[in-house]
């Protein structure tokens, strides 16, 4: 069996998904990658990729992740444990792969028999990562959101048009594993189930805030410096970055130097699903309003309670909010639908658990059963999202979250965010992505970088 046919097979056994045959050119595989399988290497190797992307992507025999990254040497050395420990039980092979640790993912990339990476960093060491594996050809998978600003954003998604890496966001709400809920509303909103569809209103968690902690040794494990990045020099404490004992939720969650809380944390995930459903997936809000309560004192500083409305070209209006129930509810002229994840939350050590009793709900039950027929929309259908991606390395078709809808989602999430500062009504342009006569809303669209780790193409 050839090179071609055996990634095909290997990948569609595992995943189901069935496409049409396609060229696979050399230049996507390292030329000495054993088995002709896709390598991997991981970059970050936290809580999120012990839990999620490396448990997600293992699973595939098409994969082969045999590098990480990581900042935190001890992290680094336990992740490379846990991938060769999978391995091992997986293959009986307590030697089937030596994986290498890397202190910076600049020289992993240089590795020119590495085809793709996974990044799961925080929230500040999204997009820099993810355009220097773009530059270095490599197809990447990112955790959300996209980004730390819209600047930074645009650049990114810019970058991958450019260089035609397969990229995909961990927008798994998009994939039928573990959630199908999710595709099927926006399916049914999208093919009029509920009527003309005027309101979306999301259920989004806030952050609570933290205590004054004191300044602490940095460990010698860790290499602070690189780990702020591009954000500004600020003492080591521990509950700013990530606990050294255990792989439980880390403090720059809740630090707006990192990531804006929960509006980009919890949001690139339900506004993405509204704007699946609302059919807005390359473009944005119009018009922003929000205030939240944001912590007077302490460590931790990213928003609380909050509500936001935000205005679409076609009509429709959203509203984020803690007040209403974790999940989306789409309103139109003849119903509702509800879709969340039922009593899931994103994480385990979430502040604030989804407590959905359903998962899935209309003003009719009738709606839910509905059949779309052929001539309908019907759309993207992804069984699993690593998966996914992994199958659009192998044929080079574009993920169900390639980078632009990526952008729009995170873009969105950080328009509110900026609303919620500023406390007041914005305009957005959506098509040029600036506020329309508003320069203190457009100062906020970047921030400035340390030039040492400043993104740079």
């Amino acid at each position: 069996m050839n090179r071609r046919n055996y990634l095909r097979t290997s990948l569609l056994a595992t995943t189901g998904i069935i496409t049409a045959p396609t060229i696979v050119p050399a230049s996507v595989f390292g030329k000495s990658a054993p088995s002709n399988k896709i390598n991997i290497a991981q970059i970050g190797c936290g809580r999120i990729a012990r839990d999620h992307d490396l448990a997600e992507t293992l699973k595939y025999d098409v994969a082969r992740v045999v590098a990480v990254a990581e900042l935190d040497s001890i992290r680094g050395q336990k992740g490379k444990e846990y991938i060769e420990k999978f391995y091992a039980e997986k293959k009986g092979k307590p030697n089937y792969v030596d994986v290498k640790v890397y202190g910076d993912y600049r020289e992993m990339l240089m590795d020119k028999d590495i085809d793709a990476v996974i990044i799961s960093t925080p929230d500040h060491w999204h997009a820099k990562p993810a355009i220097d594996a773009a530059l270095a050809g490599k197809d990447i998978y990112l955790q959300k959101p996209a980004s730390l600003t819209i600047e930074e954003g645009r650049l990114m998604s810019d970058t991958m048009h450019r260089t035609g890496r397969i990229f995909q966001i961990g927008s798994q709400q998009r994939s039928q594993n573990p959630w199908p809920q999710f595709k099927r509303a926006c399916e049914l909103v999208r093919n009029g189930r509920i009527g003309a569809l005027h309101t979306v209103k999301i259920g989004l968690p806030g952050d609570p805030g933290g205590p004054e902690v004191p300044e602490m040794p940095i460990p010698a494990n860790l290499n602070y410096d690189m780990w702020l990045g591009t954000t500004p020099e600020v003492y080591y404490t521990e509950t700013r970055v990530h606990p050294q004992a255990d792989f439980s939720r880390p403090g720059w969650l809740r630090c707006e130097q990192f990531g804006a809380g929960m509006i980009t944390g919890w949001g690139a995930h339900h506004i993405d699903t509204a704007h699946w459903g609302m059919g807005t997936e390359y473009t944005g809000p119009i018009e922003v309003q929000a205030e939240a309560k944001f912590p007077t004192s302490g460590l931790w500083n990213v928003h609380g309670d909050f509500i936001a409305t935000a205005k679409y070209a076609n009509g429709v209006t959203m509203y984020v909010s803690g007040d209403y129930p974790n999940g989306v509810r789409f309103e139109g002229s003849e119903g509702w639908i509800f879709v969340s994840r039922g009593n899931v939350g994103v994480t385990a050590s979430d502040p604030s658990q989804a407590t959905n009793s359903e998962a899935f709900s209309a003003s009719d039950a009738r709606i839910l059963q509905s059949v779309i027929g052929p001539d309908e929309i019907h759309l993207y259908d992804s069984p699993e999202q690593h998966g996914n991606w992994l199958d659009c390395i192998i044929s080079r078709q574009q993920p169900v979250a390639p980078a632009e809808i990526a952008h729009r989602s995170c873009s969105a999430c950080l328009v509110i965010h900026i609303g919620m500062k500023l406390n007041r009504k914005l305009y957005w342009d959506p098509v040029h992505e600036r506020f329309r006569n508003d320069d203190e809303a457009n100062s906020m669209l970047s921030r400035p970088q340390r030039p040492k780790y400043a993104i740079s193409i």
